[in-house]
């Protein structure tokens, strides 16, 4: 491959992985995916190619379709142990972020309702909400109509708002602050402040610090409460799972504030939070070491913030 080729897959790199990312919710996927792609590159006759950008769009966007064809085929998903990969903030894998539909389309909380929609449903609602592809172009990349283009966005849309909590964005110092007290609400084990600081519909989800075959559920206000008290509690057989006593960080995650626990530059369980109207609305635990790989990269790269408790 001439050097022009490469320079021109390279600069696409990022925003192919972000697509990705989007479309899998997995970043280990997603570099799969797009290294797929690079090889279609590599392999194709260029010189036919008229539009680069728009043919590796089209690569990897389906090649994330025939991904997720084939997991549901094999009920990977629905086996009850899917979540969203965590990715910290300044990933490149994020993608674009100027817009609020951008950057809700990345959420924790929105990847995870975007299991609930159809492969294609689901590539459509990426393309149009988070790169803002026009109809015609989601049409010549899917091998669709454009009206059908149209009433994917249109259902996707209906069945991600009709399940988020709250279609405001939340400013992020004002979830930190939330988050702050319920932790410090959780160290103290004040069950009843943790009770106060959910919303009545709140959930909470884990893996079961990595070890769970099947995620851990937890659907009123009390059980969350409790749960997390149990969860924040410290205890030698805790320290011995994470090789340590971690240090507590606050960091942003996905655009929501999340709980990190750090042993030796290396975090070894997240906890994401979703804010609405002043209080936590739902949590996310996650401690396999597969689903915090990248966000283990990304955070040996970056100078965190000072520990909110120094030795857990």
């Amino acid at each position: 491959m001439d050097s022009a080729a490469l320079d021109r897959f390279e600069a696409s790199r990022d925003r192919l992985a972000s697509l990705a990312y989007r479309l899998l919710g997995s970043a280990a996927d997603a570099e799969d995916a797009v290294q797929d792609t690079f090889l279609r590159w590599q392999a194709t006759d260029r010189e036919r190619v008229e539009v680069p950008e728009a043919w590796l769009t089209k690569v990897v966007t389906n090649l994330c379709l025939d991904r997720l064809r084939s997991a549901q085929a094999r009920h990977e998903r629905a086996a009850g142990a899917w979540l969203p990969e965590p990715l910290l903030e300044g990933d490149p894998m994020l993608g674009p972020a100027d817009t609020f539909e951008q950057r809700e389309s990345v959420s924790l909380a929105v990847l995870t309702l975007m299991e609930r929609l159809s492969p294609v449903e689901r590539a459509v609602y990426v393309l149009r909400e988070a790169f803002s592809y026009p109809h015609a172009e989601i049409a010549g990349i899917l091998d669709i109509t454009e009206s059908a283009s149209q009433q994917h966005v249109h259902r996707a849309r209906i069945r991600v708002a009709a399940e988020r909590r709250n279609g405001d964005e939340v400013d992020p110092a004002s979830a930190r602050r939330i988050v702050e007290e319920f932790l410090a609400a959780a160290m103290s084990g004040r069950t009843d402040r943790l009770v106060a600081l959910l919303t009545d519909d709140a959930t909470a989800v884990s893996d079961g610090a990595g070890l769970a075959k099947r995620l851990l559920r937890y659907k009123t206000r009390e059980r969350v409460a409790s749960y997390v008290r149990a969860g924040f509690k410290p205890t030698p057989a805790k320290r011995r799972l994470a090789g340590g006593s971690p240090a507590i960080h606050i960091a942003l995650v996905n655009g929501s504030p999340a709980v990190l626990a750090v042993v030796d530059d290396r975090v070894v369980g997240a906890v994401a939070f979703e804010v609405s109207d002043g209080k936590v609305a739902s949590l996310r635990g996650i401690a396999a070491a597969d689903r915090l790989a990248r966000l283990n990269k990304a955070w040996r790269q970056h100078e965190p913030d000072a520990p909110v408790i120094n030795a857990w």
